[in-house]
């Protein structure tokens, strides 16, 4: 598999992984009688601080898989994949560091952290759609 493709594979079953995670708390909540099957909130902010963020890297991922994917797509489908396989992976790389760090902690060291992983994931974007526009 070429690494735009493994990259994008990559990020979807991150997306997944953070979902079954999250689906995975939420349902020992409901067996255990702790939380109503109907008592979720889509942030999980009835729930601890940990269930929040962990939320908020999912939808983090969510937000991201349009606009990074849908490059990658396009890189694919166009057969320029040549263009976006030197940095698939970084892509990929950035976004787990950067749930990971989000379901860390929130002190302002790991919140810069957490942005610049961010940043990189921006910055491989912007290069990547300059690069597929102009090819």
């Amino acid at each position: 598999m070429a690494p735009t493709l493994a990259a994008l594979t990559g990020f979807i079953a991150w997306t997944l992984f953070l979902l079954v995670v999250m689906e995975t708390i939420r349902s020992k909540k409901v067996v255990t009688g702790e939380v109503p099957a109907n008592g979720f909130r889509p942030d999980n902010a009835n729930l601890s601080p940990f269930m929040q963020r962990l939320a908020r890297a999912h939808a983090n991922c969510l937000e991201g898989l349009p606009i990074f994917g849908g490059l990658m797509l396009v890189a694919v489908i166009a057969g320029k994949s040549a263009l976006t396989d030197p940095l698939a992976f970084v892509l990929l790389g950035a976004r787990i560091a950067q749930s990971s760090i989000h379901l860390a902690s929130l002190s302002p060291t790991a919140v810069t952290l957490r942005f610049s992983a961010f940043a990189v994931q921006m910055g491989i974007g912007v290069y990547w759609a300059f690069l597929l526009l102009v090819a």
